[in-house]
């Protein structure tokens, strides 16, 4: 199994988060797929934001679920990171997977339920990848062990992967119960009891944010299923010499 390379909300590092810029940027740098992020606008609109207010990577100040897209639309999400991006806007889902549907990139969308719990995402977001052909190509993760339980309610063929910073006790019990497909741990958690465990479980392990050189080879020396990167060019320079070593 080679090791996928997904850019974290995009290029990231080289372009402000979420926004079209950022993930034609990964287009451009080859990057194997996107990691991207969902919330719920006040209606009910699917949309690609990390935090749960648009205080930190816009112009303008507020929560996502009590802003209608509308209002999300008017702000600006790139001058925050340089003028040359001014301009940038909050997409939509819809419009998000309109663009990657026509790349050969895989899609990672995780569900931002863990501080306010957007009722209805799950159905809304599986209905969205349905609508654009995107289920085969989508993996849906979330730290919220509820959602990844609804979604594997509502269909048990799509791709879960378990969010986690920590090694919760009974990691692979959990993780069982609740549907969950693939572990997403932090990349300090990657060690090799893990990487034996995972191996004997027969789960997948896509590891994030890994930006530094030293993490990124033991990703790959671990053989992770997918490295999840601001800096996806980087990731894929290392992994091109770490194959032809």
């Amino acid at each position: 199994m080679s090791t996928k390379i997904f850019a974290h909300r995009g290029a990231s590092k080289y372009a402000p988060e979420n926004t079209m810029a950022a993930f034609r940027l990964a287009e451009l740098m080859q990057a194997d797929g996107i990691e991207t992020d969902v919330q719920l606008t006040k209606d009910q609109v699917p949309v690609i934001i990390h935090d749960e207010t648009i205080n930190r990577t816009t112009n303008k100040r507020g929560l996502v679920r009590n802003l209608t897209y509308e209002e999300l639309s008017q702000a600006d999400a790139g001058a925050w990171f340089s003028r040359d991006y001014a301009g940038e806007k909050i997409i939509s889902l819809d419009a998000f997977l309109q663009w990657i549907k026509k790349t050969p990139m895989l899609l990672n969308l995780e569900l931002k339920t863990n501080k306010y719990p957007y009722p209805g995402i799950e159905k809304i977001v599986l209905q969205h990848l349905t609508d654009h052909g995107m289920k085969d190509r989508t993996t849906i993760s979330s730290f919220n062990t509820d959602t990844i339980r609804r979604i594997s309610d509502l269909d048990d063929d799509i791709d879960t992967g378990f969010l986690t910073s920590r090694r919760p006790r009974q990691l692979f019990s959990l993780m069982e119960e609740i549907g969950a497909k693939a572990l997403h741990p932090k990349y300090r958690l990657l060690n090799k009891k893990l990487i034996q465990d995972c191996l004997q479980h027969h789960v997948p392990i896509r590891v994030y944010t890994v930006n530094q050189p030293v993490y990124i080879l033991r990703a790959l020396e671990a053989n992770c299923d997918v490295i999840i990167s601001d800096v996806p060019d980087r990731a894929l320079e290392l992994q091109k010499g770490y194959i032809t070593s």
